[in-house]
């Protein structure tokens, strides 16, 4: 199905970013679903549970913005808008 690969994709530019970052937890998560992704918040909300398992994102607090724009571009994609983590990392 479109949005198993959609958060995948998601989920690997997640753990990448806190590999890079050298985070050990990710606290929230911003995306944005573009008007043809073909998925609703509650949808994406669901999968994003379940993908997040076992990652630095199980737990995080998932805020979802959907786009209406369907001549964006990226209309068809769920786009990364921002992560938080926590103040301090345990090193």
């Amino acid at each position: 199905m479109h949005e198993f690969s959609l958060l995948a994709n998601l989920m690997s530019k997640i753990n990448t970013i806190a590999q890079e970052q050298n985070l050990d937890k990710v606290i929230a998560v911003k995306v944005k679903l573009g008007a043809l992704s073909h998925i609703s918040a509650d949808h994406f909300r669901e999968h994003f549970v379940h993908s997040a398992q076992g990652t630095v994102a199980e737990g995080a607090r998932l805020d979802i913005e959907v786009l209406t724009d369907t001549t964006d571009p990226q209309a068809q994609e769920i786009l990364l808008d921002s992560i938080e983590v926590p103040e301090e990392q345990d090193d």
